[in-house]
């Protein structure tokens, strides 16, 4: 198929509503049950109702599933914490914290010899790649975006921004992850094959060579061009005098009084370091004595990161940066201010040498959830530790003395391993700040999200009557293309405010500080509608402000519960219960991304309007699970962690497998964000190995190894990242002939799979499943711009035989928002 081929599907696939399915719709055949028909079971794995102890292979899995994602606290207790929620989750009951672990130690070897499947045991060994590892790909991956030439400038400083923010937070969770594993015993090799000391070897060695990167990409490429354009990030010594003589007074006037110097001798202990702050270590000399002291200096996180200054030298903050004239913007480091001020903070002592470093902590949280008599209190004061967390990185500028990085190291407890020796500027987050200038010309065109089909044939009203267009037809939103705020915003904004409106539920995992979608949940409480709110505050941090949230909502008479003990909630779901002639009726909203308004507008996502009566009784019985007791609920038309989307998954490629062989139509299309779990891999190997054709879109981790021989050799894997940034979730079976399709919010990881509350929804609307078909086509077609992974790695793939520059996925699925709307005029 020609690209113009493939363009012009999508237009025809993309009206992704169609005549609504009175019940579950002519294609759900019979249901959605592991087996292919009635129900899903939500209580075990294996879709049986009965309520008993965990299955030893179940605490296997959740054992080897805890240990290989390296995120959570001390193994033994949450091995055990997981091993009672899932005890309580199954009716069984519960026992002490080391006789779990016990279990789940002596279960190990039992579940390796007696419980895998031959055709797994058939399956070789190495067939997956470090999760670790694979991450860093990902992160390179952003970095070739900012070294793309064909980028707009200023976009392109907004890449190296990411990819800086990116390696922190890995840091602050991954590496503290595999380090405390080490330190308490638990080093466990990983599917991979690697010790977690080999893991965090070759993290350091491939971390420290694309930081390295990174740093000379912004040096040697894109500052040099932002000073072209009039965009100069400059250092001390560049300024002229009188520029110098400005920085001087805003320095006494903005900076000084808020810098605290702190020395170190025996009367001042090593002072603590913040994760992620900017710090001069600074070496001074007493004159009179002739003895050397060290400090060291915070840069204060609350200034800018970079002073602007104007054409005339003057200083201001870079938000005021005037609007698009062409003319001159240069910034200077703060580091470099407050360096060249240092005697101020000093006085009678003498500068000898100062040298920025950053260090880096273990950010991630410890919450025993079972102890926790009030959650938000016990997580806030996590909050609160978490700030304290062990060292895990320091990065210090070249040149900087081997007695100071001594010190620093020894105070720090950082071997040579987790030392950064990088170019100033440190910390390139701060890039963002270039980024907001008002330079139109140096960015992507702007895109503005159209109202989606199925709603702009009802704009006319006013407001626009939700209700009437979703009783016409399920309505497919696939965001940023569509607008998130003519859409669900306003859809949960005019049931809060529908007097024939009764009850409001919603889950939020992660909102903004000035969210609609709140503001409209307390509106609704106030009106006396019965509301309820699922809170997951522990989305990682977000944390402190999804606390401030849920008192908010509590203080407006919202119930807000935080969903199952030792379970995420992460699903994305709505449901509005509306008083009607004919009775009452649910209309929901099962999305795979958060309902976060800012977000949305640079996120690719997709979510269905309906009012389904399937889905309706879905999600009432979903939520009645979250907040109260229901450890039988049964599912239509959902696949619901973590119970049923690991073996939902797996039975329909298995499907696919026999239909294979049967000579009948087969295929598999997954888009996800992220591919680990083994189970699912290992599955779609044995696809492979059938001659199913499979296609995997992935925009990060991934652990399946493709176009290996005997293996993968049917598999294919594309990445795509861009201006939005890919999240959607798709699941998509050729099914003989007769496609099937799910969405949702879960990715195959297994935290999702295991450790949250995650839903998936099938597509039974012809035409949207036609659509979401195309678009997992079009992602994985020889004429689109992609990453391509194959045996030695992902390689860029983003212009043709000819030299001519692919098509971009986003940049045509735009094209064809826009004709949409030129359409209706």
């Amino acid at each position: 198929m020609t690209s113009s081929e493939h363009t012009d599907a999508i237009s025809r696939a993309a009206d992704p509503v169609g005549p609504r399915a009175e019940e579950s719709g002519t294609r759900a055949a019979d249901g959605v049950a592991p087996a292919g028909g009635g129900t899903v079971d939500d209580v075990r794995p294996d879709g049986g109702t009965d309520a008993r102890s965990p299955d030893p292979a179940q605490l296997v899995d959740d054992a080897e599933d805890e240990l290989a994602d390296q995120l959570e606290t001390d193994a033994d207790d949450e091995l055990a914490a997981q091993a009672r929620a899932m005890a309580r989750m199954l009716g069984g009951v519960s026992t002490s914290a080391s006789s779990l672990s016990r279990q789940v130690r002596e279960a190990r070897a039992e579940a390796l010899e007696d419980h895998l499947p031959p055709s797994e045991a058939e399956l070789p060994e190495g067939r997956f790649a470090d999760r670790e590892l694979s991450w860093l790909a990902f992160n390179e991956r952003v970095l070739e975006q900012a070294e793309d030439q064909d980028l707009p400038l200023l976009e392109r400083a907004w890449f190296l921004a990411i990819f800086a923010s990116n390696l922190d937070e890995f840091y602050m969770v991954r590496v503290a992850g595999l380090k405390r594993r080490m330190a308490t015993g638990m080093a466990v090799t990983a599917a991979s094959g690697l010790s977690p000391r080999q893991v965090l070897d070759a993290i350091s060695a491939k971390a420290k060579e694309l930081a390295v990167r990174h740093a000379h990409v912004f040096a040697d490429d894109v500052q040099p061009k932002l000073a072209e354009v009039g965009i100069e990030l400059l250092h001390w010594d560049d300024l002229g005098q009188s520029e110098q003589d400005r920085l001087h007074k805003f320095f006494r006037k903005q900076i000084f009084p808020v810098l605290t110097p702190l020395a170190v001798d025996p009367a001042h202990p090593f002072p603590y370091i913040s994760g992620l702050s900017l710090n001069l270590a600074v070496l001074v000399r007493n004159p009179a004595s002739g003895k050397e002291h060290f400090a060291r200096v915070k840069v204060p996180p609350l200034l800018p990161r970079f002073i602007a200054v104007d054409s005339e030298g003057r200083p201001y903050r870079p938000e005021d940066v005037p609007a698009d004239a062409g003319g001159r913007t240069a910034f200077v480091p703060l580091e470099e201010v407050i360096g060249h001020h240092l005697d101020a903070l000093f006085p009678g002592m003498e500068i000898i040498e100062h040298h920025t470093f950053r260090v880096t902590r273990n950010e991630d949280l410890e919450v025993e959830e079972d102890d926790a008599e009030n959650l938000l209190k016990a997580l806030e004061k996590e909050l609160v530790r978490r700030r304290f967390g062990p060292a895990v990185r320091l990065e210090v500028a070249e040149g900087i003395s081997p007695h100071v990085l001594d010190l620093l190291m020894r105070e720090l407890q950082v071997g040579e391993k987790d030392v950064f020796h990088l170019p100033a500027p440190l910390d390139l987050t701060g890039l963002d700040l270039v980024h907001d200038l008002d330079r139109p010309s140096l960015k992507y065109p702007k895109f503005v999200p159209v109202t989606a089909q199925g709603l702009a044939e009802v704009e006319s009203a006013n407001p626009t009557d939700f209700f009437n267009a979703i009783r016409q037809q399920d309505i497919l939103l696939h965001h940023p293309y569509d607008s998130f705020s003519t859409s669900v915003q306003q859809f949960i904004a005019q049931a809060a405010a529908d007097p024939h409106v009764l009850a409001i539920k919603q889950t939020l995992y992660r909102t903004s500080g000035d969210s609609p979608i709140v503001d409209a949940l307390i509106d609704a409480a106030e009106a006396g509608k019965q509301v309820l709110a699922i809170v997951e505050i522990k989305a990682r941090f977000d944390e402190q402000a999804n606390i401030t949230w849920a008192r908010k909502l509590e203080q407006a008479g919202v119930h807000v519960v935080y969903g199952i003990v030792g379970l995420k909630t992460h699903a994305k779901l709505c449901l509005v219960v509306r008083q009607e002639p004919d009775g009452l009726r649910r209309y929901c909203h099962v999305g795979t991304g958060n309902y976060h308004p800012k977000t949305a507008r640079g996120y690719e996502d997709l979510g269905l309007l309906t009012c389904d009566r399937d889905v309706g009784q879905d999600l009432t019985r979903l939520f009645n699970q979250l907040s109260g007791y229901a450890p039988r609920t049964r599912f239509h038309r959902l696949l619901v962690a973590p119970r049923s989307i690991r073996p939902g998954l797996i039975e329909r490629i298995e499907r696919e497998i026999e239909n294979k062989r049967a000579g009948r139509p087969a295929w598999v299309k997954f888009k996800a964000n992220s591919i680990v779990d083994e189970a699912i891999i290992d599955a779609l190997y044995r696809a492979s190995q059938a001659g199913v054709p499979v296609d995997v879109v992935v925009r990060g981790i991934c652990a399946l190894r493709a176009g290996v021989p005997g293996l993968s050799e049917n598999i294919r894997v594309r990445s795509i990242l861009g201006r939005f940034l890919e999240h959607a979730r798709i699941y998509a079976f050729g099914n003989d002939g007769d496609p099937e399709v799910w969405i949702g919010s879960a990715d195959l990881m297994h935290r999702n799979l295991d450790r949250r509350v995650e839903a998936l929804i099938r597509i039974v609307d012809p035409g949207q499943i036609d659509f979401l078909v195309e678009l997992l086509d079009v992602s994985v077609a020889d004429t689109t711009s992609t990453w391509h992974l194959g045996t030695d790695g992902w390689h860029r793939v983003n212009r043709g035989p000819d030299g001519q520059r692919l098509d971009d996925l986003q940049e045509m699925l735009m094209a064809r928002a826009r004709s949409r709307v030129a359409a209706r005029r």
